[in-house]
């Protein structure tokens, strides 16, 4: 007989009950917010039900998954139950409960059930040991959310630049996802490693340089969700940053196509000295903008270039 396994993990947070339900319901913003989640796909089906497909990493593995979820704003409540699940686990539930303390605390339970391939003692240590670093991972990323929830206004930042390409779509994007090739065809681009566990998925590490010549390391996984859109989320953020997660997207019109480079980063607050004693954060702001959106400008310029000259066209 099949063994199901339960979980337990929970969090006091100095925020009030509806902030925290808030950020549990708006899925498709956990990949800025609870830093296991690389992306979710977040598809409402009316009567407070809905599907996520999501994409995350466990035991420094990138899994994908698709769940049904159930809203109950009321009840402070979000049960979810994964509809294809993905190995070593054969089935996974759970909810998220909001407890109100006061008007401002609240306490959040995570709870999880689960049963694993042929009961075996290793892979229930496998999801086990995944549930608790992703639960922890993300209840204490949730709770410094909430409670600096009046500051996000000025923290968050998203951007984008966009470049006009006469050239098809999807040679676009094959330049944009065969990274491997970009320590040769960008200037701006010293060294890439480049590896796929699944075939829409890469984990892409890379070194870049600066405009003042110094290299900085940047590790993202990247998702391609058909031919017109490339997501992406840093998993190693510099520290003037707490998250930052981008997209390339693709619209092609009579033989044109407009690409777009989209970023979305968070500001460090407490690291704003980085860039020099006085620095406010609208500085790190314009700093951050300038610097993402010089290197993504050079990376769609080199496409605009390479594919326009391209022979296969």
């Amino acid at each position: 007989m099949t063994v199901t396994h339960h979980a337990r993990h929970t969090i006091t947070v100095d925020a009030p009950a509806r902030t925290v339900y808030r950020i549990i319901a708006d899925a498709a913003d956990w990949p800025r917010v609870f830093p296991p989640s690389v992306h979710v796909e977040q598809t409402p089906l009316g009567g407070g039900e809905e599907i996520l497909r999501i994409w995350a990493t466990a035991n420094d593995e990138v899994k994908s998954w698709q769940s049904r979820r159930r809203l109950d704003p009321e009840g402070l409540t979000v049960g979810f139950r994964q509809e294809r699940t993905t190995a070593p686990a054969t089935s996974m539930g759970g909810e998220w409960q909001i407890r109100p303390l006061t008007g401002e605390r609240c306490e959040v339970v995570l709870l999880h059930d689960f049963t694993a391939q042929d009961d075996a003692p290793a892979n229930v240590e496998w999801i086990n040991r995944a549930l608790d670093h992703n639960s922890e991972a993300e209840l204490s990323r949730m709770k410094a959310t909430a409670e600096s929830a009046g500051q996000l206004g000025d923290l968050l930042c998203t951007f984008e630049d966009r470049v006009d390409i006469e050239a098809p779509a999807a040679a676009v994007h094959a330049f944009l996802w065969r990274a491997e090739q970009w320590q040769d065809l960008l200037p701006h681009v010293a060294r890439v490693k480049l590896t796929e566990p699944d075939t829409d998925v890469q984990i892409l590490e890379m070194d870049t340089l600066a405009r003042d010549g110094s290299r900085h390391t940047t590790a993202s996984v990247r998702v391609s969700l058909g031919p017109s859109r490339i997501v992406y989320k840093q998993l190693r953020v510099p520290p003037l940053l707490t998250a930052h997660v981008g997209a390339w997207l693709l619209e092609e019109s009579e033989g044109v196509t407009t690409a777009v480079a989209r970023h979305t980063v968070v500001i460090n607050p407490s690291s704003l000295t980085l860039l020099g004693p006085g620095t406010t954060v609208a500085g790190a702001r314009a700093f951050v903008r300038d610097a993402l959106g010089t290197n993504s400008l050079a990376t769609l310029r080199h496409a605009k270039e390479f594919t326009e000259r391209s022979p296969a066209r």
